[in-house]
């Protein structure tokens, strides 16, 4: 352990941690097993016996834990409140698609330990920097490989865990490292010693030449020296020299930069590796735009059949499904309705044999997460299939849980919205999404407009008839989302109310997309769009959502359960601005007049295309795909392009034989790219197979407008959308004006 880790192993929570005690890990009212836990000697691994006999153990890390809950709220939980008390009872959650781990202690005394405990470990480990992470990450390879648990570790094991660490190395040069680290000629490493063994073996030799090109001893960049390579490489202009000096006085571990104003190359790696030497631009991180404009000038991070953990035909319906969703930073959460046997309505996938919960636990979920993440305004879209007795069951409930969390009144005191209020106007706020029996208004308007030929247009008698299967108490909680058919895009002042809204399937949508682009650009100006998967994905798969905000929809929504190529572009594009869940549309997606038209981009006033240069230089500490022993990755990297279609492109690098630990590519990949502000940028890293498909490694996605130039790290995530530190790509960007 870290001197501060030291400091943890005296806390008396800890100790008892260390110690070690039997929980009742529970997965259900049914089953509930007594299991030994205690905390690892590295101060950030938990072991269990996964079996009460027999040798099976699991571990899992303390940095894979987002948070620890007390009593019973989990759903497993509340389901044993009879047999044990709260004060037992608390879960683990963790980061992405896990599963959460329930677990009953013997005495509150014991999960008051736990739970203190753990909360500061996971404290620790958020707070621990760069140097003190990767140490983390060399110490916790070095107790998996010291399987006899002495401390040591003689050479046959040093080979073995180089197989593990994904190292194809040949003999000689392997036990020449390990001869140098062993100074007390033992035939075996200590921790101390394998440290210094794994500082030989990832000598980066490309940052070192950068750091050469720069460094005017060889050894050391002076001040003025950083400063050039800030202007230079990174082209951070003006501020380089006032960044320069921030630089070495965060990134010396030894401070002696203040003094002699000097950088090492190991404090120049620990800054490349850093957030500031990310990709990600981290003025983009934080929450930068303008949140003041109307709601239909953003894009929503939106999530579709939220309740549901799988798939849509046998899937598991919970609340712990909006938890993940609302954490992620999604603001648009799906509710489908049905009547319940005992007059409480209930929440599932109609017609299928997925599981149901209670409307009103799933009022009270929202009322408690809805702003732990983002502070604005949570869209509940209602699919209602209730008769007009539980549409009022659920306005109570509404109305009961919510209270002034709910948004029942337009906000500038009219009868009518004149425009959709903004986000910042509505923090705090979640947002009804559903039918709304019309007013006199609204009557005429339908009158007027009954010989309507659109597939989803309603004659008037069946307006009517519709209306009359809605609740008054509900109807009057929807404000700014009233749901509406689609009636086209030109029409009677009726289709132009800024708080009327329509529902579009996928397949829909994109033939609107194609054949009337520009017009679809120009309606969601002013009214908001909600697009769905379609009904035949019964497997939960998603569409490419790129492809709708294209033509400026807002709420697209995704199954949010299921990992994948979509999920990770709307991860990409909502990991700006704060995750706050909403992003600023491109102005001219929020110009009532515009001419934007996706398929010609050059014929939009103000075209300027753009060239991007990314020269793919390294990868690191890559994990293994295939947990064969012996088995070793071939990586390549593909860079994908996602935008309007004529940005729409992949180029790839050619791939590394077995080496998955350092490997080098050095290879340039070129794009043009003509509607900037509509632009993903996907990374992907795949273990190449000549057999069969490639093997998935890691990825990660970001916005065009929120890339970095210069030599920067892109510190890969799981096909879950997780962090997998160290593993990362080194890579040179530059962007310029295509002349």
């Amino acid at each position: 352990m870290d001197s501060q880790g030291s400091r943890l192993q005296d806390d008396p929570d800890v100790r008892v941690l260390m110690t070690g005690s039997t929980l009742r890990k529970v997965k259900s009212r049914m089953w509930k097993k007594p299991r030994h836990f205690r905390l690892l000697e590295d101060g950030l691994s938990i072991w269990y016996k996964s079996r009460w006999l027999g040798k099976g153990h699991s571990t899992f890390s303390v940095s894979e834990v987002e948070a620890v809950r007390e009593g019973h709220h989990s759903e497993v939980l509340q389901s044993i409140t009879d047999e044990f008390s709260a004060d037992l009872c608390f879960t683990l959650v963790f980061h992405g698609r896990q599963g959460n781990l329930d677990l009953v202690a013997e005495s509150p005394e014991e999960a008051r330990a736990w739970i203190r405990g753990l909360r500061k470990l996971i404290h620790r480990a958020r707070t621990m920097d760069e140097k003190q992470r990767l140490d983390q990450w060399v110490q916790d390879w070095f107790h998996k490989a010291d399987k006899n648990n002495d401390g040591k570790m003689n050479f046959k094991e040093v080979r073995k865990l180089l197989k593990m660490m994904n190292v194809d190395m040949n003999e000689e040069h392997a036990l020449h490292l390990f001869t140098m680290a062993d100074r007390s000629q033992s035939g075996s490493l200590e921790l101390e010693q394998f440290v210094l063994f794994y500082k030989m073996l990832t000598q980066r030799d490309e940052v070192w030449r950068v750091f050469q090109d720069y460094s005017g001893d060889g050894e050391t960049l002076m001040l003025e020296e950083l400063e050039n390579f800030l202007n230079v490489e990174q082209q951070e202009g003006e501020g380089s020299a006032q960044h320069a000096r921030q630089l070495m006085e965060h990134y010396d571990p030894s401070g002696s930069a203040k003094k002699q104003g000097t950088m090492s190359l190991d404090s120049f790696q620990i800054y490349l590796c850093s957030p500031e030497g990310s990709i990600f631009k981290p003025d983009c991180l934080g929450l930068y735009q303008d949140m003041s404009q109307p709601l239909s000038h953003y894009f929503i991070s939106s999530s579709h059949n939220t309740y549901l953990m799988e798939d849509q035909l046998r899937g598991q319906s919970s609340l712990e499904a909006y938890i993940q969703a609302l954490k992620r930073g999604c603001r648009c959460v799906e509710v489908d309705c049905w009547d319940g046997s005992d007059g409480e309505p209930v929440v599932y996938h109609g017609h299928t044999f997925t599981s149901k919960i209670l409307f009103k636990d799933i009022i009270a979920t929202l009322k408690e997460y809805a702003f732990t993440t983002s502070d604005f305004p949570v869209i509940l879209s209602l699919e209602n299939h209730c008769s007009v007795e539980q549409q009022t069951v659920m306005a109570h409930h509404l109305n009961k849980i919510l209270g002034d969390t709910l948004l029942r009144n337009i906000l500038d005191g009219h009868t009518t919205p004149q425009c959709l209020p903004s986000p910042q106007e509505l923090k705090g706020k979640v947002l009804l999404k559903a039918k709304k029996i019309g007013d006199a208004e609204g009557s005429l308007d339908r009158m007027l407009t009954d010989d309507i030929s659109d597939d989803d247009g309603l004659t008037n008698g069946e307006a009517v008839e519709e209306e009359s299967k809605l609740s008054r108490e509900l109807s009057d909680l929807v404000v700014y989302c009233k749901s509406v058919h689609f009636r086209g895009f030109k029409g009677t002042p009726l289709h132009t109310k800024c708080n009327e809204m329509s529902s579009f399937s996928e397949s829909k949508a994109k033939r609107l997309a194609k054949e009337a682009g520009a017009d679809f650009v120009r309606h969601n100006v002013k009214q908001l769009s909600r697009i769905y998967p379609s009904g035949l994905r019964t497997d939960s798969s998603n569409y490419n959502p790129q492809e709708l905000w294209n033509v400026g929809c807002q709420i697209v929504a995704l199954n949010f359960q299921t990992a994948g190529l979509e999920m990770d572009l709307n991860d990409g594009l909502f990991g700006q601005n704060g995750r706050c869940g909403y992003v600023l549309k491109p102005s001219f997606m929020r110009d009532k007049h515009t001419t934007f038209n996706l398929e010609e981009p050059q014929e939009q006033p103000g075209y300027k295309p753009l060239r991007l240069s990314i020269q793919v230089i390294s990868g690191q500490q890559l994990p293994k795909v295939n947990q064969k022993e012996g088995s070793i990755v071939d990586p390549l990297v593909r860079v994908e392009v996602y935008g309007v279609p004529q940005d729409q492109t992949k180029e790839e690098t050619s791939h590394i034989h077995n080496n998955g630990f350092n490997p080098v590519w050095n290879q340039t990949l070129n794009f043009v790219i003509h509607t900037p502000h509509l632009a993903m940028v996907r990374f992907v890293v795949e273990d190449y197979d000549k057999t069969s498909k490639n093997d998935f490694i890691g990825q990660y996605t970001l916005p065009f407008m929120c890339i970095q130039t210069g030599y920067r790290h892109i510190h890969l995530l799981s096909r879950d959308g997780t962090a997998i530190p160290p593993a990362s790509l080194f890579v040179f960007i530059s962007i310029s004006k295509r002349t």
